[in-house]
């Protein structure tokens, strides 16, 4: 039997950013649930609570307040707990260092925010319906970093 629906978690410090995230979602057709964070702290205390719920997808801002998307990655991929947690950096900056730091600490994807709403769209969509479990296996810079 599927799921209902896909579970999405935003950390993201940028409102506007979030609300297009949402806003994105709710145009695609795809069944998920979107919960948003405002900064690392408020999402390491989401997740290192034992009654939440867990998402399958993380999209992670690197800069953030208080605790950035870095140190998060490094939190989460030392926690058994989140080991089936997909996470998809989503950042504004797409600098080398970045997409390797990121690659090596164990994230997913790493994604450039769009500015076109669009694109956004296309770019979640494809995220979300990319099987993770079998995806990480065959993992490379060259299909790392996500290009539309």
């Amino acid at each position: 039997m599927d799921k209902e629906y896909t579970f999405i978690m935003l950390a993201d410090d940028d409102e506007d950013d979030r609300m297009f995230f949402i806003d994105a979602f709710n145009e695609i057709k795809i069944s998920t649930k979107v919960k948003t964070c405002q900064d690392g702290e408020e999402l390491m205390e989401y997740l290192n609570n034992n009654d939440s719920v867990l998402p399958e997808i993380l999209f992670l801002d690197i800069n953030m307040p208080k605790k950035n998307g870095l140190e998060c990655l490094s939190e989460i991929k030392a926690n058994q707990r989140f080991r089936n947690i997909a996470i998809a950096i989503y950042s504004t900056s797409s600098s080398d260092e970045h997409v390797e730091e990121t690659f090596v600490k164990g994230a997913n994807v790493y994604i450039k925010k769009p500015n076109d709403f669009n694109i956004l769209k296309k770019v979640l969509s494809e995220v979300v319906t990319v099987n993770w479990q079998y995806q990480t296996s065959g993992m490379n810079m060259d299909n790392f970093l996500l290009r539309l």
